[in-house]
């Protein structure tokens, strides 16, 4: 079912009703290391100037091709751009980009399962645990 839900998303986001998604979804393109075919997929993202953020459940496989970096493809917005991808995969650098990408988006937090404090800042220790089941994506774009 995941796999009509990102076809559909991924249609969408290629055509002038991508309006509908484009604010928080991108399409990202990446080359397999392996098999040399390129994937593109729909993802939720975050921008911060010349950079798009995402994050990624580790046990999906997409993100492992931007190991060491790598060239991607954005379809953002309706616009074709591209970008150098990198991934980081280390507990600390995961829940410090993560405590980032969720204090510009605080409505995502309890979608990641962290908590806010009585001063209504995310709860370090949540945003550790969190960091454990993911990736943080990092695309400079180039265009």
């Amino acid at each position: 079912m995941a796999n009509l839900g990102n076809w559909f998303m991924s249609w969408i986001l290629r055509t002038p009703f991508h309006r509908l998604l484009s604010e928080n979804v991108l399409l990202i393109s990446v080359t397999g290391r392996k098999s040399g075919r390129e994937y593109a997929l729909p993802v939720n993202y975050q921008r911060a100037g010349d950079e798009i953020w995402i994050t990624s459940r580790r046990e999906r496989t997409w993100w492992r091709n931007l190991r060491g970096g790598a060239p991607v493809k954005l379809r953002l917005a309706g616009k074709m751009l591209r970008g150098r991808g990198e991934v980081f995969e280390e507990d600390v650098r995961v829940a410090k980009y993560m405590a980032e990408f969720l204090q510009r988006s605080p409505s995502l937090a309890r979608y990641f399962g962290v908590g806010l404090d009585s001063e209504g800042k995310l709860r370090g220790e949540d945003v550790a645990r969190a960091a454990l089941e993911r990736v943080m994506v990092r695309v400079k774009i180039l265009d």
